[in-house]
Parts: C-alpha cells; structure tokens; sequence
C-alpha cells in the first residue's frame, strides 16, 4: 500500500503540470461575475481584446506566462464566484462578430468537354450574413506542447482540409482561419513552419477540376510573424528591391536548403513556394505571402494589409473559395485560375500496354508553349527578331478616345453635366463564349474571311467612314485606319456587322479552336456578382436602387469591399499576363524571357478578349447615338463620358414606355457587362480637358484619379 508521502509526491507531480483552465464559457462567466469587461482583462494581460474573445469561446489558448497569470486571475474568481452567483453585468461594449466564410467545396460530376463545350465548375456558397452555429469540431491541430483549440467551424468539403485554404500567422504563433477559427501553431523557424502546415494544420483546398490539382497551403506572414521566424520585416536595407527575394547566402534560405526544402527559381521573395518533389499522389509544398514586403498590392486589396489579422483571413479565405488560393499577385492569380480550370492533361489508358499515362485534356492549352504567329507577337520576340518580320503587328488595345471638339453642338455644349459610365469587368464579358485557337498558326494568303476562325487578318478598313461624332472601332485611339493592318477575328467580324465588304489580304489562323475561357469567366462572374450581392448590391434592384446601392456599396463592408476590388484585379491581371513582356534592364532583344515557357502566353487570346470588348463598347455607342441622338465625349477603356441634363445616368439613358431599359445601349445593372455610375462633373471641365488634350474619361472621379485601363 502506498504511503501517504507517496501519494502526496505523485499529487505535487500533477500539479507541477501545466496549468489547467476551466472550459471556455466558464471563463466568460468568472469574468462577467467580476464585473469586468474584456477590453480590461485584455489591458491586465497584456494582450488585445480580441485574444480575450479568443479565450472565452475557445478559438485559442494563452501560452506561457500570460497562462499562469490567466489561471490565477480565474482560479481567485472561483473562489469569490461559486456557480449559480449572480453576475455583475459590466457596461456593453460594441462587439463585431465575424462574418464566417464558406469553405471550398469539392467538385462534383463530369467536367471534360470538347473543346467548343463549356467545362462545368463548382459554385461557391455566398457569405452567409450571421454566424454559423457552433458545432463539434471536426479535427484537432496538435502542437508538441498541449492541443490547439480552435472555433468549431462548419463541416468542410473536403475532410482533408478542415480548416480552410489559408491562414495568417502572427507573432504570437496564433494562425487565423476561414470562419474565424484560430490555431496553435508551434514553429520557430521556416521549415518547421512548412512540416506544421503539411502535417497538422488541416490547411488546403481541393481541386476545381476532377483532372486538376489540390491548391497548396497559403500561410500569411504578419511583420511580427516574419521576424520572429527570422526574416528581415522589411526588405529595404536587406537586398535590392528590385529583385524582391533574399540573397542565396541569407540564413533563412540556408536553414531551407538544410533541411532540404527547395525554393521555386523566383526565390524567397514576397511570394515564396516552398516545395519537395511529390511523393505518389501527395504533393509536398506550401506558399508563403509576407504581407511587410507588399505581398498584398494595394491597388488590388485596398486596406488588406493594414487589417487585423483574423480581417486578412477573412478577405483572403472568401477570395480563395469564391476564385482560387492565392500564389502571387492578382494577375498570377488570374492566369493560374485558368489553368486550375482548364487542366492541360488527364489519365488516359495506352492501347499498347493497358497502363493508364498522362494525356492531353481536349479544350486545354496542353503542356508545352507556343509559338504565336509574327503578327501576333511583340517586336522583341525571338519569332520576330529571327525572321526579320517586317510586316507589323496586331494592335488590338483598350481604347483611349477623346472626341474632337469641333464636333460638338450648341446644344451639347449648353447641357450642364459631364457623367460617366464604367462598364463591370468588361474584359470578363467579353470572355464569355469566347472562341479562342488552340493549335499552332497556319499561314494563308488571299483567305476568304470567316467570322467563326479565330485569329489575325491583314485587312484594309481605311475606306470605312465612321461618324466624326464616334471613335473608329477599328483601332485603339479612335482614329480612322491609314492603310492596311493586322486585326483580330471580332474586329473584322465588326465591320461586316456593319455592313462592309472584308477581303484579307493575308491571315494566322488556327484549325483546332474552342471556348477556353468560359470556365474562367463562369467562376470569376459568380465570384464578381456574389460578392456585390453581399455588399447590398443584387440584381433585383431597380435602377434608382442599384444606384443608391452602389454609392454605398464599399461602406457596408471594407473587407468584402477588398475582395470585390482584388477579383476585377484578377480579370484584368489574368489578360494581361497572356502577353507578359520582358523585364530587367539587362534584357536584349530577341532572347527569350520567362514567361515565353508557358503554355498560357498567348497574345492571339489576350488580343481576343480586348478586340471584343472594344466592339462591345462600339456597339453600345453605336446604339445610344441610334436611339438618343447623344454621342460620347470620351473613351477609355471600359469609362465612357456622355454629356447629360441631370447629374444621373437616368437623365440620359434609353427606356421604352414600359420603363424598361431599351436593348442594346447601355444598361445599369450588377453583371459584367452592364454600367454603374463612374463619376459626375460639369460640362465647362469636361470641355475644357478635351481643349487640352486630355480624357475627360481618366479623371471624371474627381480627385484627380486615373481610371484602371480595362479589367
């Protein structure tokens, strides 16, 4: 039997363990009977008032030495607050509750079509606008030192991934989630922050494409988190900033190398991949984002990276569910969602050896690059350097338009307002059901013009008269054609429409063809369109609604606000990355670049996307003067500036009798393709840019702000 000094040895050994507290509730209830607020408890600890929220419904716990004191604070109140004591109820303070994101859904039934057929993809849930209820857990993230609590979140789509696509980690070792979970995350160093994040985190995403790949684990470094792991907080006065990355020799880099980690070429820069190569199935990599290096361009997520922590999870996790887990920028974002959508390759089985092989998945852009067409390449591009082409190039851009003013009225000139329409993401509307090549350029000469074969046509279309009062739809500035030229299929197509005969000269063309796009441009409208509606702006609105909605939209929510800005980024970043140019001072022409070894550098698409948006503004144009009489001021890009009566586009627009909008001029609504209110000024500044030269268009905001040129 044993002896009672025994007995008591083994009770001091418990006791010597690490502190215990009571459950979570209980720590709400001690407090609350004590008649303190959290924002005190948090002042007394140390800490903000959103870790003592954390505490008190069990999303994380306090580590050392902030736990002994916890434990002592709440084991003083038990004493003095048995359960079933009244509480002294403190004065209410404003508490936010977190909105709770969706969580990615895996995808279900077929996806592969033809090339001409639309891919189907998963939709995304809205946010919902209150929180989910709690529920059990549906994992547990264990540290070495004692379990991570975390938030109960709703049950994931994929069970692999329980807890989201992405955290944000900050110096305290607190991982902020999707649904406002936060986890325990024990790492001191890079690579053990790498094995936390594959092993025990329960962070990633499923694939958007039964023959895709998972998105790798994003973890968001705060300045306090990148210290504390060693990196410098900001690279100023580190290495060079034009580079962006640390030096080969920098002791983070080698403590990766160590233990035997290995870094994409672009190096530990702002976005850092972290990878080993895959064993079987499972791939073995983790994408960091420094937010102190400017990982979150400001221009794509206003605010983000000024946020709190559990604010930045929130942005980014709605971003990934309802788009793609970030790797990079917006525009890299943009270019991988296509890929992600669109795999290059499936399992296909070898009629020879009965073994399944990786094959090409119809309607991709495969696995190797290729080469575009001369015409369609840029004046430094090996194809062009090489042969010596001479014969020009397409030049199929955004416009930037400003009407002449010796073209305006008396009348016009008499009415007082200058008013601005910008149409929605109108590079993504151009994008739907866009028929694209997909094979190699044939070379033709004296073809007869199709208007369903993609590709570049020599034409010339100087003969064409177009109203003094409209921009020419044939070229960028809105001047008429001087000879003949390089065009895209839309733009050839165009002055057919409007009843012109069209004899190429010569033309690229290409065999294999197919809407390639319409997976991007589905997810990305659904990801656009979702995103207002949980701003208050839905499709149900009238008119005079949706305007008043829209003046008020980015007030609702700053955070979703961000989201909606960092999806028309990735539109308009994603077509542009199709033709990324050369970069370095170093560079010579004609050698090859980058971004040359992609299957997605495609000139021949990007110039695609922008021809049809440009004829869809033209149209619009078009239509307006047709059933109005008004024409344009202004162009750029997707703005366009109509002098109007009133300050409201209402004052303006088509409406039958009905009150319906008439078809085919512009439309207000929330959808790609539709416009909203850009700006309003008066008439007398509007003239007065134009006498100057300038585009009244680029600066109807007020304040001077240029207008992003396309998104």
């Amino acid at each position: 039997m044993a002896s009672e000094e025994e007995l008591f040895a083994n009770i001091d050994a418990l006791l010597a363990e690490e502190p215990q507290l009571p459950p979570p509730a209980e720590r709400a209830r001690l407090r609350e009977a004590a008649g303190i607020t959290q924002a005190r408890l948090a002042a007394a600890l140390k800490t903000s008032t959103q870790t003592v929220k954390n505490y008190e419904n069990g999303r994380s716990e306090p580590k050392s030495p902030r736990l002994e004191a916890y434990q002592r604070l709440l084991n003083g109140w038990a004493a003095k607050y048995p359960v079933g004591t009244s509480a002294v109820v403190p004065a209410p303070a404003p508490v936010s509750t977190p909105v709770p994101q969706p969580t990615p859904e895996t995808f279900t039934g077929p996806t592969t079509a033809p090339a001409s057929e639309e891919t189907a993809v998963p939709a995304t849930p809205a946010v919902q606008a209150v929180p989910a209820p709690e529920r059990p857990a549906a994992r547990s993230v264990t540290s070495s030192r004692r379990p991570a609590v975390k938030k109960a979140a709703r049950p994931a789509a994929d069970p692999r991934f329980p807890h989201g696509p992405l955290a944000v980690l900050d110096g305290d070792g607190s991982a902020y989630g999707v649904d406002g979970i936060v986890l325990d995350c024990p790492a001191t160093t890079v690579p053990q922050l790498v094995e936390w994040t594959l092993k025990e985190s329960g962070i990633g995403a499923s694939k958007l494409h039964r023959y895709g790949k998972d998105s790798d684990p994003l973890i968001v470094l705060t300045a306090s988190a990148a210290v504390k792991l060693g990196l410098p907080e900001r690279l100023e006065g580190h290495e060079q900033r034009r580079s962006l990355r640390l030096s080969e020799d920098h002791p983070v880099v080698k403590q990766v190398a160590k233990a035997k980690w290995q870094l994409t070429q672009r190096g530990f820069g702002p976005w850092a991949r972290i990878y080993r190569k895959a064993q079987g199935r499972e791939r073995q990599c983790v994408q960091l984002a420094i937010l102190s290096w400017d990982a979150l361009d400001e221009r794509s997520w206003p605010g983000v990276a000024e946020m709190e922590p559990a604010d930045i999870a929130r942005v980014l996790s709605v971003y990934a569910t309802r788009v793609i887990t970030p790797r990079g920028s917006t525009a890299v974002s943009g270019l991988e969602l296509m890929t992600a959508l669109r795999p290059p390759t499936k399992a296909v089985q070898d009629p020879a050896t009965g073994n399944w092989v990786s094959g090409y998945n119809p309607g991709s852009l495969g696995t190797e690059p290729m080469d575009p067409a001369p015409p369609e390449a840029t004046p430094e591009h090996p194809v062009v350097v090489n042969s010596g082409w001479t014969g020009g190039f397409l030049n199929e851009e955004a416009y930037q338009w400003v009407r002449d003013v010796d073209t305006l009225s008396d009348e016009e000139c008499t009415l007082p307002w200058a008013v601005g329409l910008d149409l929605n993401t109108a590079f993504l509307a151009a994008a739907a059901r866009l028929v694209v090549g997909l094979s190699a350029p044939d070379h033709f000469h004296a073809p007869t013009f199709n208007p369903k074969i993609p590709g570049s046509w020599l034409a010339d279309l100087s003969h064409i008269e177009i109203d003094a009062r409209l921009p020419s739809p044939f070229t960028p500035t809105g001047e008429r054609p001087t000879g003949p030229a390089w065009y895209q299929t839309h733009t050839l197509a165009y002055a057919q429409e409007l009843g012109h005969d069209v004899h190429p000269i010569e033309a690229y063309l290409r065999r294999e063809t197919g809407a390639y796009l319409d997976p991007w441009h589905d997810r990305l409208k659904t990801a656009y369109v979702d995103t207002l509606a949980d701003l208050g702006v839905t499709k149900d609105l009238t008119d005079v609604e949706f305007l008043a909605a829209m003046e008020r939209h980015k007030e609702n929510d700053p955070a979703l606000a961000a989201v909606l800005s960092a999806i028309k980024a990735t539109v308009k970043g994603g077509v542009g990355k199709l033709r990324e140019r050369p970069q370095g001072r170093n560079y010579k022409e004609g050698e090859t670049w980058p971004a040359l070894s992609r299957p997605t550098w495609r000139p021949d698409i990007r110039a695609a996307v922008i021809s049809k948006a440009r004829v869809n503004m033209h149209r619009k144009l078009n239509n307006m003067a047709r059933m109005t009489g008004l024409f344009p001021l202004a162009v750029l890009s997707d703005c366009v500036v109509y002098p109007s009566p009133g300050e409201s586009p209402l004052d303006f627009l088509p409406y039958a009798a009905s009150g319906k909008p008439q078809p085919g001029a512009f439309r207000l609504g929330p959808t790609p393709g539709l416009a909203k209110l850009e700006g309003v000024q008066s008439m007398l500044w509007a003239v007065d840019l134009m006498e100057k030269g300038l585009n009244p268009a680029r600066h109807i905001k007020g304040g001077d702000a240029v207008l992003d040129e396309g998104e």
